[in-house]
């Protein structure tokens, strides 16, 4: 995920950035029966997934923590 990128996701709702977790970790389990198969030539695919991954749930919390400082 390139940085313009991630700047785009810090603009969403909650509701949104949820389903663009659930999508992302729908590609990885994906990806992982893939590279379990050997279909998958690059393997870093299913490192950079994760990292996807724990950059939109970080990202959430964030937003959580911050509605209920607000409320």
């Amino acid at each position: 995920m390139k940085r313009k990128e991630f700047n785009d996701l810090k603009g969403k709702k909650i509701e949104d950035l949820v389903k663009f977790l659930k999508a992302k970790k729908l590609e990885h389990v994906k990806v992982k029966a893939k590279m379990a198969q050997g279909g998958e030539k690059n393997l870093k695919v299913a490192k950079n997934l994760r990292l996807e991954i724990a950059r939109i749930a970080t990202l959430i919390t964030e937003k959580e923590i911050i509605e209920k400082e607000a409320i």
